[in-house]
Protein backbone atom coordinates (compact mmCIF):
# COMPACT_ATOMS: atom_id res chain seq x y z
CA UNK A 1 0.00 0.00 0.00
CA UNK A 2 1.72 3.20 -1.31
CA UNK A 3 2.37 6.26 1.39
CA UNK A 4 -0.19 9.62 0.85
CA UNK A 5 1.07 12.42 2.71
CA UNK A 6 1.95 15.97 1.15
CA UNK A 7 5.41 15.05 -0.01
CA UNK A 8 4.97 11.86 -1.78
CA UNK A 9 2.03 13.50 -4.02
CA UNK A 10 3.81 16.80 -4.57
CA UNK A 11 7.48 15.07 -5.28
CA UNK A 12 5.37 12.28 -7.03
CA UNK A 13 7.54 9.37 -5.05
CA UNK A 14 6.04 6.60 -3.13
CA UNK A 15 8.24 6.50 -0.06
CA UNK A 16 8.14 9.72 2.46
CA UNK A 17 12.02 9.63 2.41
CA UNK A 18 14.49 12.66 1.02
CA UNK A 19 18.07 11.66 0.65
CA UNK A 20 20.08 13.81 2.63
CA UNK A 21 21.64 16.46 0.34
CA UNK A 22 25.72 15.18 1.49
CA UNK A 23 28.83 17.02 0.33
CA UNK A 24 31.46 14.95 -1.38
CA UNK A 25 28.07 11.68 -0.90
CA UNK A 26 25.41 13.27 -3.28
CA UNK A 27 26.57 11.99 -6.64
CA UNK A 28 24.43 10.78 -9.05
CA UNK A 29 25.30 7.06 -8.10
CA UNK A 30 23.25 7.35 -4.95
CA UNK A 31 20.87 9.98 -5.89
CA UNK A 32 19.51 7.64 -9.09
CA UNK A 33 19.44 4.68 -6.80
CA UNK A 34 17.42 6.20 -4.07
CA UNK A 35 14.74 7.47 -6.66
CA UNK A 36 14.90 4.17 -8.36
CA UNK A 37 13.96 3.00 -4.95
CA UNK A 38 10.54 4.89 -4.65
CA UNK A 39 12.18 7.77 -2.22
CA UNK A 40 13.83 11.24 -3.91
CA UNK A 41 17.52 11.48 -4.30
CA UNK A 42 19.29 14.71 -4.66
CA UNK A 43 22.52 15.76 -6.24
CA UNK A 44 24.71 18.06 -4.42
CA UNK A 45 25.42 21.40 -5.96
CA UNK A 46 28.57 22.52 -4.19
CA UNK A 47 29.85 19.05 -4.69
CA UNK A 48 30.37 19.95 -8.09
CA UNK A 49 33.59 22.47 -8.68
CA UNK A 50 31.52 24.32 -10.89
CA UNK A 51 28.44 25.08 -12.05
CA UNK A 52 29.08 23.72 -15.48
CA UNK A 53 30.16 20.59 -13.73
CA UNK A 54 26.79 20.58 -12.18
CA UNK A 55 25.11 20.95 -15.34
CA UNK A 56 26.88 17.38 -16.21
CA UNK A 57 25.80 15.91 -13.09
CA UNK A 58 22.80 16.49 -13.77
CA UNK A 59 22.58 15.14 -16.81
CA UNK A 60 24.36 12.01 -15.87
CA UNK A 61 21.44 11.23 -12.82
CA UNK A 62 18.80 11.59 -15.61
CA UNK A 63 20.56 8.45 -17.64
CA UNK A 64 20.63 6.90 -14.71
CA UNK A 65 17.05 7.32 -13.39
CA UNK A 66 13.62 8.05 -15.28
CA UNK A 67 12.09 8.91 -11.94
CA UNK A 68 12.11 12.58 -9.50
CA UNK A 69 15.23 13.86 -8.39
CA UNK A 70 16.35 17.06 -6.67
CA UNK A 71 19.34 19.08 -5.83
CA UNK A 72 20.87 20.27 -2.50
CA UNK A 73 22.03 23.83 -2.48
CA UNK A 74 23.46 24.56 0.66
CA UNK A 75 24.32 28.42 1.59
CA UNK A 76 27.49 28.70 4.29
CA UNK A 77 29.86 31.16 4.58
CA UNK A 78 33.14 30.96 2.65
CA UNK A 79 36.47 33.57 2.62
CA UNK A 80 35.17 33.11 -1.57
CA UNK A 81 31.69 32.12 -1.45
CA UNK A 82 30.53 29.84 -4.81
CA UNK A 83 28.11 31.79 -7.30
CA UNK A 84 24.93 30.66 -5.45
CA UNK A 85 22.81 32.39 -8.65
CA UNK A 86 24.68 30.28 -11.31
CA UNK A 87 24.30 27.19 -9.68
CA UNK A 88 20.95 27.81 -8.98
CA UNK A 89 20.49 28.92 -12.82
CA UNK A 90 22.01 25.92 -14.19
CA UNK A 91 19.50 23.64 -12.28
CA UNK A 92 16.40 25.82 -13.36
CA UNK A 93 17.83 25.51 -17.16
CA UNK A 94 18.11 21.75 -16.59
CA UNK A 95 14.48 21.53 -15.42
CA UNK A 96 15.51 20.04 -11.92
CA UNK A 97 11.91 20.75 -9.95
CA UNK A 98 13.19 20.02 -6.67
CA UNK A 99 15.54 21.87 -4.56
CA UNK A 100 16.87 21.58 -1.33
CA UNK A 101 18.08 24.79 0.74
CA UNK A 102 19.71 25.45 3.25
CA UNK A 103 22.29 27.76 5.38
CA UNK A 104 22.38 31.50 5.90
CA UNK A 105 20.71 33.86 3.70
CA UNK A 106 18.85 31.34 1.20
CA UNK A 107 16.48 34.57 0.05
CA UNK A 108 17.47 35.79 -3.51
CA UNK A 109 18.39 32.39 -4.01
CA UNK A 110 15.29 30.81 -2.81
CA UNK A 111 13.05 34.22 -4.88
CA UNK A 112 15.33 33.19 -8.50
CA UNK A 113 14.08 29.19 -8.14
CA UNK A 114 10.53 30.26 -7.04
CA UNK A 115 10.06 32.67 -10.08
CA UNK A 116 10.91 29.33 -12.07
CA UNK A 117 8.43 26.94 -10.66
CA UNK A 118 11.01 25.15 -8.25
CA UNK A 119 9.50 23.29 -5.55
CA UNK A 120 11.43 24.08 -2.31
CA UNK A 121 12.50 22.59 0.75
CA UNK A 122 14.46 24.13 3.05
CA UNK A 123 16.22 22.97 5.78
CA UNK A 124 16.58 24.54 9.40
CA UNK A 125 17.60 23.74 12.80
CA UNK A 126 14.94 26.85 14.65
CA UNK A 127 11.63 27.76 14.46
CA UNK A 128 12.49 30.79 14.39
CA UNK A 129 14.84 30.09 11.20
CA UNK A 130 11.49 28.17 10.00
CA UNK A 131 9.16 30.92 9.98
CA UNK A 132 11.18 33.53 8.14
CA UNK A 133 11.80 30.48 5.44
CA UNK A 134 7.58 30.57 5.26
CA UNK A 135 7.91 34.22 4.14
CA UNK A 136 10.26 33.74 1.35
CA UNK A 137 7.81 31.14 0.03
CA UNK A 138 9.02 27.51 0.89
CA UNK A 139 6.96 24.73 -0.11
CA UNK A 140 8.37 22.35 2.56
CA UNK A 141 10.65 22.78 5.43
CA UNK A 142 12.98 19.81 6.32
CA UNK A 143 13.20 20.15 10.54
CA UNK A 144 16.87 19.27 11.05
CA UNK A 145 16.80 17.90 14.99
CA UNK A 146 20.18 18.55 17.34
CA UNK A 147 20.93 14.27 16.28
CA UNK A 148 21.65 15.27 13.01
CA UNK A 149 25.27 15.20 11.12
CA UNK A 150 26.76 18.42 9.91
CA UNK A 151 25.63 21.45 11.10
CA UNK A 152 23.18 21.43 14.15
CA UNK A 153 22.72 25.03 14.47
CA UNK A 154 23.23 26.29 18.28
CA UNK A 155 20.48 25.54 20.36
CA UNK A 156 20.47 21.80 21.05
CA UNK A 157 16.86 20.68 20.51
CA UNK A 158 15.98 17.40 19.79
CA UNK A 159 13.47 16.31 17.11
CA UNK A 160 10.89 15.05 19.79
CA UNK A 161 10.18 18.68 20.53
CA UNK A 162 11.40 20.41 17.48
CA UNK A 163 8.77 18.97 15.63
CA UNK A 164 6.34 19.35 17.83
CA UNK A 165 7.22 23.01 17.83
CA UNK A 166 6.63 22.87 13.45
CA UNK A 167 3.40 21.07 13.81
CA UNK A 168 1.74 23.63 16.42
CA UNK A 169 3.32 26.71 14.83
CA UNK A 170 4.46 26.64 10.90
CA UNK A 171 1.15 26.18 9.10
CA UNK A 172 2.85 24.35 6.34
CA UNK A 173 4.17 20.99 5.16
CA UNK A 174 7.40 19.62 7.03
CA UNK A 175 9.94 17.12 7.13
CA UNK A 176 11.81 15.42 9.49
CA UNK A 177 15.31 15.12 9.47
CA UNK A 178 18.36 14.09 12.12
CA UNK A 179 18.07 10.31 13.97
CA UNK A 180 15.94 8.57 11.28
CA UNK A 181 17.44 4.97 9.91
CA UNK A 182 14.01 2.68 9.39
CA UNK A 183 10.38 2.50 9.46
CA UNK A 184 9.84 3.07 13.38
CA UNK A 185 11.19 6.73 12.48
CA UNK A 186 9.25 7.03 9.64
CA UNK A 187 6.49 5.62 11.38
CA UNK A 188 7.09 8.14 13.99
CA UNK A 189 7.94 10.88 12.69
CA UNK A 190 4.62 10.73 10.44
CA UNK A 191 3.12 10.48 14.15
CA UNK A 192 4.19 13.90 15.33
CA UNK A 193 3.27 16.00 12.04
CA UNK A 194 5.46 15.54 9.43
CA UNK A 195 4.90 13.93 5.84
CA UNK A 196 8.36 12.15 5.65
CA UNK A 197 11.41 12.28 6.92
CA UNK A 198 15.34 13.38 5.63
CA UNK A 199 17.93 10.52 5.92
CA UNK A 200 21.61 11.23 5.38
CA UNK A 201 24.29 9.31 7.54
CA UNK A 202 21.71 5.90 7.11
CA UNK A 203 22.05 6.62 3.06
CA UNK A 204 25.92 6.82 3.72
CA UNK A 205 26.13 3.04 4.63
CA UNK A 206 24.30 1.66 1.46
CA UNK A 207 25.86 -0.60 -1.45
CA UNK A 208 25.32 2.61 -4.07
CA UNK A 209 26.93 5.71 -1.73
CA UNK A 210 29.93 6.52 -3.67
CA UNK A 211 32.49 6.52 -0.40
CA UNK A 212 34.97 4.06 0.63
CA UNK A 213 33.68 0.61 1.99
CA UNK A 214 35.86 0.63 4.99
CA UNK A 215 34.02 3.74 5.82
CA UNK A 216 30.52 2.37 5.39
CA UNK A 217 31.97 -0.36 8.00
CA UNK A 218 32.92 1.93 10.32
CA UNK A 219 29.20 3.71 10.31
CA UNK A 220 28.16 -0.13 10.84
CA UNK A 221 30.40 -0.42 13.74
CA UNK A 222 29.77 2.61 15.68
CA UNK A 223 27.68 3.30 18.20
CA UNK A 224 25.40 6.46 19.26
CA UNK A 225 28.12 8.21 21.32
CA UNK A 226 30.67 8.13 18.61
CA UNK A 227 30.42 11.46 17.30
CA UNK A 228 31.98 14.88 18.10
CA UNK A 229 30.76 18.36 18.54
CA UNK A 230 33.68 20.51 16.62
CA UNK A 231 33.25 24.26 16.52
CA UNK A 232 31.17 25.29 18.81
CA UNK A 233 33.28 28.03 20.16
CA UNK A 234 33.21 29.73 16.56
CA UNK A 235 28.99 29.12 16.41
CA UNK A 236 29.57 27.00 13.78
CA UNK A 237 28.68 23.76 15.53
CA UNK A 238 29.65 20.38 13.48
CA UNK A 239 28.65 17.17 14.24
CA UNK A 240 31.47 14.79 13.16
CA UNK A 241 32.43 11.03 13.42
CA UNK A 242 34.72 11.07 16.50
CA UNK A 243 37.84 9.89 15.07
CA UNK A 244 41.13 10.50 16.40
CA UNK A 245 41.34 13.87 13.77
CA UNK A 246 38.42 15.12 15.37
CA UNK A 247 39.51 14.79 18.91
CA UNK A 248 42.18 16.53 18.26
CA UNK A 249 40.35 19.68 16.66
CA UNK A 250 37.99 18.95 19.87
CA UNK A 251 41.22 19.44 22.24
CA UNK A 252 42.61 22.75 20.26
CA UNK A 253 39.48 24.07 20.06
CA UNK A 254 38.81 23.93 24.24
CA UNK A 255 42.33 24.69 25.52
CA UNK A 256 43.29 27.40 22.79
CA UNK A 257 44.29 30.58 24.42
CA UNK A 258 43.95 32.66 21.15
CA UNK A 259 40.72 31.97 20.10
CA UNK A 260 41.60 32.36 16.74
CA UNK A 261 39.77 29.61 14.18
CA UNK A 262 43.54 29.32 12.47
CA UNK A 263 44.32 26.78 15.39
CA UNK A 264 42.27 24.62 14.45
CA UNK A 265 41.38 25.01 10.53
CA UNK A 266 44.34 22.19 9.47
CA UNK A 267 42.31 19.99 11.27
CA UNK A 268 38.46 20.40 9.79
CA UNK A 269 39.88 20.86 6.14
CA UNK A 270 37.19 20.14 3.98
CA UNK A 271 39.42 18.71 1.71
CA UNK A 272 40.72 16.15 4.07
CA UNK A 273 37.42 14.62 5.26
CA UNK A 274 36.95 14.31 1.30
CA UNK A 275 39.74 12.09 0.73
CA UNK A 276 38.33 9.72 3.60
CA UNK A 277 36.07 8.84 1.59
CA UNK A 278 38.10 8.14 -1.38
CA UNK A 279 41.13 6.14 0.66
CA UNK A 280 39.00 4.61 3.37
CA UNK A 281 41.05 6.06 6.24
CA UNK A 282 38.52 6.82 8.65
CA UNK A 283 40.68 8.73 10.51
CA UNK A 284 42.54 10.41 7.64
CA UNK A 285 40.46 13.63 7.86
CA UNK A 286 37.01 14.77 9.59
CA UNK A 287 33.88 13.94 8.12
CA UNK A 288 30.07 14.39 9.37
CA UNK A 289 27.70 11.27 10.64
CA UNK A 290 24.94 11.80 13.14
CA UNK A 291 23.78 10.41 16.54
CA UNK A 292 21.71 7.88 14.07
CA UNK A 293 24.79 5.75 13.24
CA UNK A 294 23.83 3.58 16.69
CA UNK A 295 21.27 2.39 14.73
CA UNK A 296 22.86 0.91 11.01
CA UNK A 297 23.48 -2.49 11.15
CA UNK A 298 24.11 -3.50 7.53
CA UNK A 299 25.08 -2.20 3.85
CA UNK A 300 21.82 -3.03 1.58
CA UNK A 301 21.05 -1.54 -1.55
CA UNK A 302 18.87 1.49 -1.30
CA UNK A 303 15.58 -0.57 -2.80
CA UNK A 304 16.39 -3.28 0.27
CA UNK A 305 16.61 -0.58 2.38
CA UNK A 306 13.48 1.58 1.11
CA UNK A 307 11.16 -1.47 0.88
CA UNK A 308 12.42 -2.28 4.71
CA UNK A 309 11.64 0.90 5.62
CA UNK A 310 8.02 1.07 4.13
CA UNK A 311 7.23 -2.61 5.60
CA UNK A 312 8.62 -1.39 8.89
CA UNK A 313 6.43 1.98 8.89
CA UNK A 314 3.47 0.06 7.74
CA UNK A 315 3.65 -2.45 10.54
CA UNK A 316 4.44 0.01 13.15
CA UNK A 317 1.27 2.34 12.22
CA UNK A 318 -0.57 -0.90 12.20
CA UNK A 319 0.52 -2.01 15.97
CA UNK A 320 -0.28 1.60 17.21
CA UNK A 321 -3.66 1.64 15.91
CA UNK A 322 -4.52 -1.86 17.49
CA UNK A 323 -3.46 -0.42 20.79
CA UNK A 324 -6.96 1.51 20.80
CA UNK A 325 -10.26 -0.08 20.88
CA UNK A 326 -13.50 1.17 21.09
CA UNK A 327 -14.83 -1.60 22.95
CA UNK A 328 -15.74 -0.76 26.79
CA UNK A 329 -13.01 -1.12 29.00
CA UNK A 330 -13.19 -4.54 31.88
CA UNK A 331 -13.40 -3.25 35.57
CA UNK A 332 -10.45 -4.00 37.89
Amino acid sequence: MPFNTALTRKLGIRVPVVQGGMQWVGYAELASAVSNAGGLGLLTALTQPTPEDLRKEIRRCRTMTKYPFGVNLTLLPAIVPPDYAAYAQVIIDEGVKIVETAGNNPGPVITQLKKAGTIILHKCTTIRHAKSAVKLGVDFLSIDGFECAGHVGEHDITNFILLSRARQELGIPFIASGGFADGQGLAAALALGAEGINMGTRFMSTVEAPIHQKVKEAIVAAQETDTALVLRRWKNTSRLFANKVAKDALKVEQETKTGEFSEVQPYVSGQRGRQVFINGDVDFGVWTAGQVIGLIHDIPTCEVLLTRIEKEALEAMTRTSSLFTDAPSSKL
